[in-house]
This record gives C-alpha cells, sequence and structure tokens, in this order.
C-alpha cells in the first residue's frame, strides 16, 4: 500500500537562492528611485547594514523603467526583457502594462508582449495599475493545508474550477478566496485576467484580484498555477506581488516539486521512466491536448517532459497506481502523456479512460458476481482519477524550502481500495 503523509509542512534549512538577482547590468535607476520612493543606498558606510536595506514591493503601479537594451543573444520578447530589468515584479503584470500601451520602444507605443527586442533599441516602460477581476466573494469552505501572511496552500476538491471563466462564474477557488481574505465584491465592468498564456516555456495563469477600495492597502491573492477542474490536490496561492513574482519564478524554473498519483487503464511499459514528447493543441478537438511526435511538425505543440513510476500493479495488471513528476508544466500535461503511453487515467473520457475501457478491462479479470458492485463504483467516477499529492517550494520571504502533502480524496481512495481487493502487486517503494 502507497504510504502517504498527512497534511504537513516539512521546514527546511533557508536558502540564500535569489531569484531575481540584484546585479542585472545597467538600469536606469534614477527614474526607478523616483518611482518606488527608495532612500539612497549607502556607500562606503559603517551605518549601512542589513536592516538599510528597502522591503520587497508589494506594488508596482507607476513604476517607471527607462533604459536602453544591451542584450548581446539576439532576439529577446519584449515582456521577458522587462520583467528581467525589474526586480519581483510578474511577466503578466508587464504583458498587462504593455497591452495598456504604457510601453514603447524607440518611441513607437508597442502593444504586443511578444515583440522582439535587439541591441540599442530604447525602451520606456510605466507599470500598470492593477486592473481588477470581476468576482465575487463566496462563502465556500477552503481545505486550508498552511497559511501565513504571505502564501495560501489549499487542497482542492475535485470539481471546483480555479478562477472564474466563462460558463464558470461562481463557485471558483478565486471566489472562495475573496472570501476567506475578506476582500469585498469587484463591482466595475472593467475585467481583465492578467494571464501568462503568451509566455512559452509554461502554461501558468496569473491572477491578481483587487480589493476596489482604494483608500485601504489592498491584499491581492494570486493564482500561480492551476489544476484542473477534475484533479483534485494542492495548490499555491501568493497573497501579495512579491510573493507572486518569486514563486512564479519557481514555477518558470521548474524548481517546484509538483507530484501527482493517478489510476491508469493499462500499466506503462517499464516500471519507471522518462518522457519527452511535445504538447499542442488538438486539431480535432479543441478542448483536448495531444501529445505530438517530433516527426509530426505542429508548430503549436510546445516542448514537455515528465518522469513517471509504477507505484503498484492493480487487478491483475488491468490497471496500476503511478506518481508523476512534472519537468514542465503544460496544459493536461499529465493526461495526454498518459494518453499517449497508451494508458489513459481511469474516468478521463476525454482522453480514452473512458466507464467502458475500465469494464472491459475488469470483466476479464474478475468474477461475475462482482461485475455489478464494480460497475456501480466506475459510474460513479466524474472526473480523471489523478490528485495533487505532493507540493514544494522556497518561502518567497523566509526563503525556507516547505513542503506539503496530502492524501487523494474519497472517490480516489474507494476505487483504489476495490482495485486492490481484486490483487495487488507492489512495484517500487513510495
Amino acid at each position: 500500500m502507497i504510504s502517504i503523509c498527512s497534511a504537513r509542512a516539512i521546514q527546511a534549512a533557508p536558502s540564500i537562492q535569489l531569484f531575481f538577482p540584484r546585479n542585472r547590468g545597467r538600469i536606469s535607476y534614477d527614474v526607478l528611485r523616483i518611482a518606488t520612493n527608495h532612500s539612497a543606498r549607502c556607500s562606503g558606510s559603517d551605518e549601512c547594514g542589513d536592516e538599510t536595506l528597502p522591503e520587497p514591493r508589494t506594488n508596482y503601479a507607476g513604476m517607471r523603467l527607462e533604459e536602453i537594451v544591451e542584450t548581446k543573444s539576439g532576439k529577446v520578447r519584449l515582456d521577458s526583457w522587462i520583467s528581467c530589468r525589474i526586480d519581483g515584479i510578474s511577466r503578466a503584470r508587464v504583458q498587462s502594462s504593455i497591452r495598456a500601451g504604457l510601453v514603447s520602444v524607440n518611441g513607437r507605443v508597442i502593444d504586443k508582449a511578444s515583440h522582439n527586442v535587439r541591441a540599442g533599441d530604447k525602451i520606456n516602460c510605466t507599470i500598470s495599475e492593477l486592473q481588477p477581476l470581476r468576482a465575487e466573494p463566496e462563502d465556500i469552505d477552503l481545505d486550508i493545508v498552511y497559511e501565513d501572511e504571505h502564501v495560501l496552500v489549499v487542497n482542492k476538491p475535485a470539481h471546483m474550477v480555479v478562477h472564474p471563466a466563462p460558463g464558470n462564474a461562481t463557485g471558483t477557488l478565486v471566489n472562495a478566496i475573496l472570501n476567506h481574505c475578506s476582500l469585498p465584491m469587484v463591482t466595475t465592468t472593467n475585467e481583465e485576467l492578467l494571464s501568462d498564456m503568451d509566455i512559452s516555456d509554461d502554461e501558468l495563469n496569473s491572477i491578481e484580484i483587487l480589493s476596489s477600495r482604494v483608500s485601504e492597502a489592498p491584499i491581492r491573492p494570486g493564482i500561480v498555477h492551476r489544476i484542473d477542474k477534475g484533479t483534485s490536490g494542492l495548490l499555491v496561492v501568493a497573497k501579495d506581488e512579491h510573493a507572486h513574482a518569486h514563486l512564479s519564478a519557481q514555477f518558470k524554473q521548474h524548481s517546484i516539486e509538483r507530484v501527482y498519483i493517478s489510476l491508469t487503464c493499462g500499466v506503462p511499459p517499464s516500471t519507471a521512466g522518462r518522457i519527452e514528447v511535445p504538447i499542442g493543441r488538438d486539431p480535432n478537438n479543441r478542448i483536448r491536448m495531444s501529445a505530438i511526435s517530433r516527426t509530426n511538425n505542429n508548430s503549436n505543440a510546445k516542448y514537455a517532459a515528465s518522469r513517471y513510476k509504477v507505484i503498484e500493479n492493480l487487478a491483475q495488471g488491468g490497471f496500476s497506481l503511478v506518481e508523476w513528476r512534472l519537468e514542465t508544466g503544460r496544459t493536461h500535461q499529465i493526461r495526454a502523456h498518459a494518453k499517449y503511453m497508451g494508458i489513459p487515467l481511469l474516468g478521463d473520457d476525454v482522453y480514452g479512460g473512458t466507464k467502458s475501457m475500465a469494464m472491459s478491462l475488469l470483466r476479464t479479470r474478475t468474477s461475475s458476481s462482482c461485475h455489478n458492485q464494480l460497475m456501480q463504483l466506475v459510474s460513479s467516477l466524474e472526473r480523471p482519477c489523478l490528485h495533487a499529492l505532493t507540493l514544494g517550494f522556497i518561502h518567497p520571504h523566509t526563503g525556507k524550502n516547505i513542503r506539503f502533502s496530502c492524501p487523494p480524496p474519497t472517490d480516489f481512495a474507494e476505487i483504489l481500495g476495490q482495485l486492490r481487493q481484486i490483487s495487488t502487486k507492489k512495484v517500487t517503494k513510495s
């Protein structure tokens, strides 16, 4: 039986890793100093110690950057270049400023985040105000695994959407967070989702929820990453912009520890391995992603890599309990890679793990007296058997490594228990 820790945090020694190094080249400090109200830096004074360093920023609105590009690496995206010049800002925030017309290159306003800059270009940028998201606080219970003034870790139930979208305006994690953090309903119709969808490395959504009471210091919970509606498990939320930027950087650098477990229809070809197959939108089904072999010339496919390990073979080899560790964060990555390997997730109708497939595997491996009970159990599945088991990251303010684990919910545990009753064979240690 797989051993799963109860929800808890395991703290390690502090880390001194800097996600946004201070020395990035020559930034126009006169402009930045005026915009941020930072005091002048000390030089050669015994009175200048750590306590004189400015606190991390939590509001970048109005910050200005004027600089000439000195890069020698060829083409660089405008949003990427700017976000690397302003310590701690999120790339989504820079993209919002670009779309708002607040960035110019050589005197010409550029509204495309993907615009390529070159050496010698003169960049002028003003960071935009945070745009409020139209969402109403809702009294929805949250399974809070950990919380402090900077971050919030929740155990998301299956079937909960992370953020409002067409068709899912209420009942989302964002609605619950607004209520939990005691933020008012945002009534403005000027809605903008700050999205990292233009970023090529990871498809992460960044949503900053702004209090409309400008007279108060707002709390800005930020959705740093998503898990699918049907996936249960751990998700971290940033409570301020500094935490948001640093957590986003960790996801970008793939330094976040993310461990998932799944039940698959069938058994992987080997007990452990690595799958490195690009993922792109399925041209025949817009709601589905597809793992695309390198021989298929699809310009929309993005690099994706997953590591897997078989924990148990179940029901006489008809199913397996598999651990996944993500190296990238593509949409539906595990589901698409599992389908590509011929082992779709149990309950994942979109990617082939249908109820009829599950029953066809079970009928040949169990006595007929069990079929009705198994049919009821399989029929009750309304989502892919996928759970975000473990989440570990470096705390953006303390620098400590923190790690959380949460066991799968009842629906996952029940079907796992039934499959074990048929037969189970431990493959690797958890």
